[in-house]
């Protein structure tokens, strides 16, 4: 089984915290992301961890574009944007 990343194309990171504004994530976490030695279980003890990081309407925006992500392919954003380009 292949885990989606929990990219939503929002990447832009908090310089206080080091997590980044979309999806939570450490620079370190991106890099381990993008690892081929990574494996699934600590893919998905991660996205448990990352929406710890949340609360409120951001941890909301966050389990709506990634939930998105996984049955489309694409991000909310990305729709978006591809539907304001198309308009």
């Amino acid at each position: 089984e292949n885990i989606i990343s929990p990219c939503i194309s929002v990447c832009k990171t908090d310089p206080v915290s080091g997590f980044c504004y979309g999806c939570g994530r450490t620079n370190e976490e991106k890099k381990v992301w993008k690892d081929e030695n990574t494996t699934n279980q600590w893919k998905l003890e991660n996205i448990k961890e990352l929406k710890k990081r949340f609360n409120g309407w951001q941890l909301d925006a966050f389990n709506a574009s990634y939930k998105y992500k996984k049955n489309s392919g694409i991000s909310l954003i990305k729709k978006k944007l591809l539907e304001s380009h198309n308009n």
